[in-house]
């Protein structure tokens, strides 16, 4: 049995903070550089050299890419074998946001109550945690920061079986259409197909985690991809939405098994700051 100790798994968490929204991740900058080659927009080119500009100046300088540094997202894989020490494991992450959100003079956006009062609870925690049993003696944590003007542009749809791939494909052209340039494009687009309401949704936003471009491995879920990427940059939505071809940059697909009764798709968008930081302890 591994031990864990909760201040191990605190200062982890404030780390990732910092270097999620200060240092964007190469893969996502590969896929900006080349969207910059195939831009035909003199516009879109000036967006996108701008972005590329504050990409390269955030590393250097750490400071945030982008003045809304999100609710902290945090997926964990907990290894079976691994015992955390020392106090709670959700409290652990939470001090680690706390920390990483002061230290990093990151911007703190959490409310308490979401209806009523709207008060912010002033160290960016909650977090929005999800957590997975696996075989082994590692913890794996990422951290996910996913500000409001992208995760607001989110959408789910009940459809029905019959409504098959082609009603799949117009819910997320729609909901991208719909979205314009709200998320701040060249987006990111996560699909999260099957399961149930919650596991649909789930499934978007960890789609958004996979390697910027990385195919999916079924022919089938890797096609589909390849289409709805190829249609949304024909959409003339552009970078930061004022025209152009590039206003995507990859559409990741992630499916479950299902219900013979329905299909859940959910849709979950991130801006062209594609922030993740993960770690394995």
């Amino acid at each position: 049995m591994k031990e864990i100790s909760v201040e191990q798994i605190a200062e982890t968490v404030k780390k990732l903070c910092i270097e999620a929204a200060c240092n964007l991740t190469e893969d996502v900058e590969q896929l900006l550089k080349k969207g910059l080659e195939k831009e035909e927009s003199e516009f879109g080119r000036y967006v996108l050299e701008q972005i590329l500009d504050n990409v390269k100046l955030s590393r250097q300088e750490t400071t945030a890419m982008c003045q809304d540094t999100g609710l902290a997202v945090i997926f964990a894989e907990i290894g079976q074998d691994v015992h955390i020490v020392g106090g709670s494991f959700a409290d652990a992450l939470n001090e680690g946001v706390r920390r990483g959100y002061e230290e990093g003079f990151l911007r703190k956006s959490a409310v308490d109550d979401p209806l009523f009062i709207r008060k912010n609870t002033g160290d960016n925690t909650p977090a929005i945690i999800h957590t997975e049993i696996v075989p082994g003696d590692k913890l794996k944590i990422m951290v996910v920061p996913k500000g409001a003007g992208s995760e607001n542009m989110g959408a789910l749809k009940m459809l029905k079986p019959s409504d098959g791939v082609q009603g799949v494909k117009d819910f997320v052209l729609k909901t991208v259409t719909e979205a314009g340039g709200n998320p701040c494009p060249p987006i990111i687009v996560g699909v999260g197909i099957g399961g149930t309401m919650e596991k649909a949704t789930i499934l978007a936003k960890k789609a958004l985690t996979r390697k910027a471009g990385e195919p999916h491995p079924d022919p089938h879920y890797r096609a589909l991809e390849e289409e709805l990427l190829e249609k949304i940059n024909r959409s003339g939505i552009g970078p930061q939405g004022l025209g152009g071809r590039v206003t995507a940059l990859a559409v990741h697909i992630e499916a479950y098994p299902t219900h013979i009764a329905t299909l859940p798709v959910a849709v979950n968008l991130n801006c062209h700051a594609a922030r993740h930081a993960e770690a394995i302890l």
